[in-house]
This record gives C-alpha cells, sequence and structure tokens, in this order.
C-alpha cells in the first residue's frame, strides 16, 4: 500500500511539473506574439510541439530555441514529413463541416482547401470522378484567399452551411453562385486552420498523413504520390 501510494504521488508530482513546464513555455510564445498556444509532445528530443493560430514550431523545453520549418522522420527507409502531425486532431474536428466526395472503393483520403473563384480548384474539381475511381476520396474545406471580409467569404458560407452543401457546391462550381452572402463563421474556421498548415493558396491538398501538397495534382500523379 505504502509503494502504491509512493507511485501515484510521484506520478502526481511528474504530471504537475509537466503541466508547469507547458505554461511556462506557452508564456515565452505568447510574449513573441503567438496566440492560442498548445503544448505537446514532439518527436524530436528535448523539445515539444507548439501549435497556434500562427502555425507550428518546435520549442526546447528549457524554452531556449525555436526550431521552425518541416520536420521530416526516417520510416522504413523512406522520409516521411510529419510537420503537421499535431493538427490532424483540429483536421479531423471539423470532418462534419468537409463537404465529401467519397470513393466507392476509398484506398486514400485527402482534404483540399480551396476557393471557388480558384481556377485550379476547378480543374481539380471537374476531375472529381477520376479521383473518386482510383479510390481517392475528396474532402473540401474552404479557403477564401482574399480573407474574410470579401465577398467570395459570404459566397462560401452559403455553400457550407446549405442544406445540400454538395449541390450547393457543384452550382457553384458550374457559375451558379450562391445569391444569399452569411458572414463567415464556419469558414473562418477552416481558414484559420489552413494558415496553421501553411496553406498560401489553392488548391493545397492535405494527405492522411497531414503531409501539404501545394498546388493541382493530376489524379493518376496523386494516387501515384499516395501510395508511395
Amino acid at each position: 500500500m505504502i509503494k502504491k501510494t509512493a507511485m501515484l504521488l510521484a506520478t502526481s508530482l511528474w504530471a504537475t511539473s509537466a503541466l508547469a513546464d507547458n505554461a511556462n513555455l506557452q508564456k515565452q510564445l505568447e510574449k513573441v506574439g503567438a496566440t492560442n498556444v498548445k503544448i505537446s509532445d514532439s518527436v524530436l528530443p528535448g523539445f515539444k510541439t507548439a501549435t497556434s493560430d500562427q502555425g507550428i514550431v518546435q520549442i526546447s523545453q528549457d524554452g531556449r530555441f525555436i526550431i521552425q520549418g518541416k520536420v521530416f522522420e526516417l520510416k522504413n527507409g523512406k522520409v516521411v514529413d510529419i510537420t503537421n502531425n499535431a493538427l490532424l486532431s483540429e483536421l479531423n474536428a471539423l470532418s462534419n463541416e468537409m463537404i465529401v466526395y467519397p470513393a466507392k472503393n476509398p484506398k486514400h483520403t485527402v482534404t483540399v482547401f480551396m476557393d471557388i473563384t480558384c481556377h485550379y480548384c476547378h480543374l481539380l474539381h471537374s476531375k472529381i470522378k477520376e479521383y473518386n475511381d482510383l479510390g481517392i476520396t475528396i474532402r473540401y474545406l474552404a479557403f477564401p484567399r482574399g480573407g474574410m471580409e470579401t465577398q467570395t467569404a459570404k459566397q462560401m458560407e452559403a455553400i457550407w452551411t446549405a442544406k445540400d452543401k454538395v449541390f450547393a457546391l457543384n452550382e457553384a462550381e458550374n457559375g451558379n453562385l450562391p445569391k444569399e452572402l452569411k458572414t463567415p463563421n464556419i469558414v473562418k474556421k477552416h481558414y484559420q486552420l489552413g494558415l496553421k498548415f501553411g496553406v498560401n493558396g489553392t488548391p493545397n491538398i492535405i494527405t492522411e498523413s497531414g503531409e501539404l501538397i501545394p498546388g493541382f495534382v493530376e489524379p493518376k500523379e496523386l494516387v501515384k504520390m499516395l501510395s508511395e
């Protein structure tokens, strides 16, 4: 009983210490302008992963060093981009808000940040059947390139809050844009998450592992990339 109590006490002290350390790291980042900071474990020894409205960084546990940029892992002889792993839970939490075009025999799922005024988004959308036939499910999130104060953002909010979101998006892609404009609420969440991922244009494709693929990719090329 004494041993068990001692173990519980040690575990409690360690957890309290870890929370305190995380709080200190959060304060350090807030001092340099980061907002909505969340601290989690990092794959890098001696570091923590910090996500904020400004993106992802690795911060040393003593708060002295910050690494910004891509993090790769050598795994089974392959180089894997794991930079955005910490954002995957946030991404998948929005699954009910996505406009989804499912493959009948799904092999891969990608999430695409798109803008209804983007030429290459139109091109990608025109090939939805090809992606689906190759086993790729497409999930759309909204990313109005001009920001939240634009007509496009308000039109996209109308699409993403429509009763039949797929129909509304298909109509917009066919040139029949929504007449009703809505204040971007859902779209604002999508946009902010896109910024965290490092999206700065459209389309941007997020793989199941969190890797960001910028720009339009032909269906056959995309399935090749996802299968590697």
